[in-house]
């Protein structure tokens, strides 16, 4: 007998039929996810990046005057004219002059300019006068008091009062075309 439940253990074993399947909740594998779904969020995704690329486009691309009148136009096209090339400086020899006295003590200035151009051609004129240039400066500078030119306020002043007296021999007039500014390198009062 034991040769016989041998036998059929061994039968058993080779006909052995496949396990019942066990409950199908348990082991639940979630279907795929579709490919359209991925799709969706890239092209949202480029979207949403073309739009914020283009708005930031619009922002930083820089305003552009709305039609302006025929007389700003003609200034508008001078300035892009002017700032297209880069200004020319010369430098004026430092001035030292007594001041105006505001008490007993006597006080001095000595002070650096520097003439910013937008013309070059005027620096050859501001050569050719320059000792007109110096006499007016110098003439203009003794005749102030510390304290007129000790202030922000008095020292703008100062600087067109300066403009005005360096263009003078130049065009004879209260503006020369190409003077755009005189700037101070140095400025000590003592």
């Amino acid at each position: 007998m034991a040769t016989s439940a041998n036998k059929q253990s061994r039968t058993s074993a080779k006909t052995k039929t496949p396990p019942e399947p066990e409950s199908v909740d348990d082991d639940v594998a979630p279907p795929p996810k579709k490919k359209g779904s991925l799709l969706k969020i890239l092209l949202l995704a480029t979207l949403l990046l073309a739009v914020a690329g283009g708005g930031a486009w619009y922002f930083l691309r820089g305003q552009e005057p709305a039609a302006p009148h025929k007389a700003g136009a003609a200034k508008t096209a001078k300035n892009k004219a002017v700032s297209d090339k880069p200004p020319a400086f010369v430098a004026l020899e430092p001035f030292t002059v007594n001041l105006q006295h505001d008490d007993a003590s006597a006080q001095y200035l000595q002070v650096g300019l520097s003439l910013k151009l937008t013309d070059d051609a005027l620096a050859e004129a501001i050569k050719l006068h320059m000792p007109e240039i110096r006499n007016r400066v110098l003439l203009l500078l003794s005749s102030k008091k510390a304290s007129e030119i000790s202030t922000l306020e008095g020292k703008k002043a100062l600087s067109a009062e300066l403009m005005h007296e360096i263009a003078q021999p130049l065009t004879g007039g209260a503006t020369a075309p190409g003077l755009d500014s005189v700037l101070f390198t140095s400025f000590v009062i003592q």
